[in-house]
Formats: structure tokens, sequence, C-alpha cells
């Protein structure tokens, strides 16, 4: 994907031979990205409007609660993702104190705490729509944040490790948080109170599946590439061939969530726009927010993007899947869940090109990168006449 916006890029390449070339460079599936993903939206929703069954269809294949088609468009988007993480060099990462325990904070004090006081101050009178907010809030990304982090032209190594932690600290914490913030704070407060029915499996399979499987497929591969050849064969000849395969897998997720959600969303658009304007919120504070710790603690811009990004996105399969466990499929609660990454997947996007617009600006000393799906990063210098 480009490292800035299409229009702006096109506009400069006229009298920057450089980077000319750089946008020449790039796939069609790079330069568009926004166009696709608006596609996906268009084409999920008038199939699940219009398509009789179709929605019901999708939602119907699935294992112990978790849809197929959605699982299967996560794996093959972050195989791709997590293939290109150079795994020898983790170390530089589990090193930076100011990166780990900065995410620390971000995802399991602010990101919930956030969230719950936006539910209560928007949706006052709603509390199914609220309730199922806190949940979105609590359960923090551990896969979609991989894809919007190397748009991005994030740090992957860091990407990787930030998920990882978030995962750990997700089966440990989640079930606690949902306890604290729908029954003991809403009573310490004097506001209604809830209960939340999660079982520990539940959390453990979302990260398995979401995070595990992707990541072991990915480790392997680099192993096992890098053995049978070497590293340049790895980079410069494998990453490219698969690295599309993150787009297909992001646009066929998009169109099977809008699918899902396709006659809800049109049967109800003043209830989505209620339940849309905290998450709007939420999804802004929370990246800008994180943005600007990132900087005031003195991280680059790789990974202050991580930062942001891991920090911003939530685990909708989780809140989903512990929404509908516990109130059922038709609740207010469970719309609230899926209408999180329906509004997450345009913000982020926006957020990735608003963080590449920001690197021009706030990191000038550092070098540039183009980073597409196709393959790793090739920095400035590499590109430079």
């Amino acid at each position: 994907m480009s490292t800035e916006n299409t229009t702006g890029a096109a506009q400069r390449a006229a009298t920057d031979p450089a980077e000319a070339s750089v946008v020449a460079k790039l796939s069609t599936l790079d330069r568009f990205l926004p166009v696709w993903i608006l596609a996906a939206m268009i084409v999920g929703l008038l199939a699940g409007r219009l398509i009789p069954g179709f929605g019901e269809a999708l939602g119907a294949v699935a294992i112990d609660g978790v849809s197929l088609p959605i699982a299967l468009g996560l794996l093959v988007m972050m195989y791709p993702v997590l293939a290109k993480v150079r795994y020898d060099r983790l170390d530089t990462v589990t090193g930076d104190r100011r990166l780990l325990v900065s995410s620390l904070v971000l995802n399991w004090l602010i990101g919930p705490a956030l969230m719950f006081a936006l539910a209560w101050l928007l949706l006052p009178d709603l509390p199914e729509y609220r309730t199922g907010l806190i949940v979105v809030g609590l359960a923090r990304c551990i896969a979609m944040v991989i894809i919007w982090n190397d748009l991005a032209c994030g740090d992957r190594e860091a990407a990787a490790v930030l998920v990882a932690l978030n995962s750990v600290f997700q089966v440990i914490a989640f079930g606690v948080l949902g306890w604290f913030y729908l029954a003991v704070l809403p009573g310490w407060l004097g506001l209604p109170t809830a209960g939340l029915d999660v079982s520990a499996w539940a959390i453990v399979r979302s990260v398995l599946i979401f995070l595990g499987i992707p990541l072991l497929a990915g480790y392997l591969t680099r192993r096992l590439g890098e053995r049978a050849k070497d590293r340049t064969w790895y980079e410069e000849r494998f990453l490219p061939r698969i690295g599309p395969f993150a787009l297909y897998g992001l646009l066929f997720t998009i169109v099977v969530l809008f699918a899902l959600q396709g006659d809800a969303i049109t049967s109800r658009p003043l209830d989505v726009v209620r339940i849309a304007l905290p998450l709007l919120i939420y999804f802004a504070v929370m990246w800008a927010g994180s943005y600007a710790l990132g900087r005031a603690v003195g991280l680059g811009y790789e990974r202050t993007t991580t930062l942001a990004f891991t920090a911003a996105g939530n685990n909708f399969e989780l809140a989903i899947a512990v929404a509908i466990a516990t109130w059922g499929a038709t609740s207010g609660q469970a719309l609230a869940g899926v209408v999180g990454p329906l509004i997450e997947v345009p913000v982020l996007v926006a957020l990735v090109y608003v963080s590449l617009w920001l690197r021009r600006r706030l990191f000038p000393t550092q070098p540039e990168a183009l980073r597409s799906l196709d393959g790793p990063a090739t920095t400035h210098s590499q590109r430079s006449p």
C-alpha cells in the first residue's frame, strides 16, 4: 500500500521522478484500497438485504459459535502479514519497556474505562446497546489490527509482540473487567447493573483461532522458507506472491460482515446511528491519544503507529460471541457488537491515511518507507535515485 494518499502522490509524481517511479510500482490493489473496501461494504450490504436467506446461510455456517466464513477471512488476511515478521528481531521489541507499558495501560486501563464512560453518557436510555458497547471495549484487538498496522507502515515485529501480549491479558482480565464494569462500578455510582456470563474457554478459543493459527503458520513459513532457500529469496520472491492474499482476506471478511447484518442495518438505521456515535468517538480518541502518548515517550514513527492501532482496535469476534452466548443472537447487545466492526473498518482505514500524513510532518528526519501488501518495506534511501 502507498505510504500516502494516492491522489497526493499522483499530483507530486509529475514533479518528482523518484516519486513517479514509486507510484508506478504500486499494484492496482494498493493504489485503490479505499475503493475496494467501500465496494466490499456495498456488495455485502446489498447481498444481505436483497438475496433471500443469504445472511442466514452465512450465519448458520458456524462451529461452537465461531463463524467459519469470518474465521476463514481473518486467517487468510493475517497469514501473509505474520509471514513477513522477522521473528529473530522480536527481542528488540520485548526490551522496549516504554512500548510495552504504554500498550498495557492503553488497552486494559484507558480503553475499557473510555468505552464505559461513552456508553453511559451517550446511551443512558438504551441499556442493551450500552452493555454491548461496554463488552466491545473489553475485547482488545488481536486480529484485524495486524493489517491496519501493516498498511500504515507500522512495526511488524512490535505488532506481533503487542498482539500476543494483549492476548495473554485478554484470557486473564476479560472476565474480571466485565464483572467490574457491568456489576461493580455501576453499583458504586448508583447506576443499574448487569451480569456477564462468559467462559474462559470462549476467550482462549478466540485467541487460539484468530492469533495462534496464523502466527504459527507465519513463523513456520519464514523458518522453513529461509532454511530451504535464504532470506533474500524469501522476502524478494516468496512474500510478494502471498502478499495480495492479505487484502483478499480483508475484503472477503468485510463482505461477510456486512452481509450477515445487512437486514439489521437497513431496518434499524436510527439504532445503528445511536450505537455508531460512541464508537466513532472511541476510535478517534483512543487512536489520537495513543499516537500522542507514543510521541510523548519518544517512540519513533513505526512503533508510535503500532501503539495507536493496537490500542484503537477491538476483538469484535470475541465481543459478538460473548454477547450472543449471554443475551442471545437477536439481542441489542449482539447488535451493538456487530456494529462495532462495521464502524471500525472505515474509521481505521481513514486513520491509516491520517497516520501516513502525520509521518511526513511529525517524523521528517526518519526515512520514509513504501510498504505494499505484496512485500516488505522499501526505505527512502533504497528508492532514491
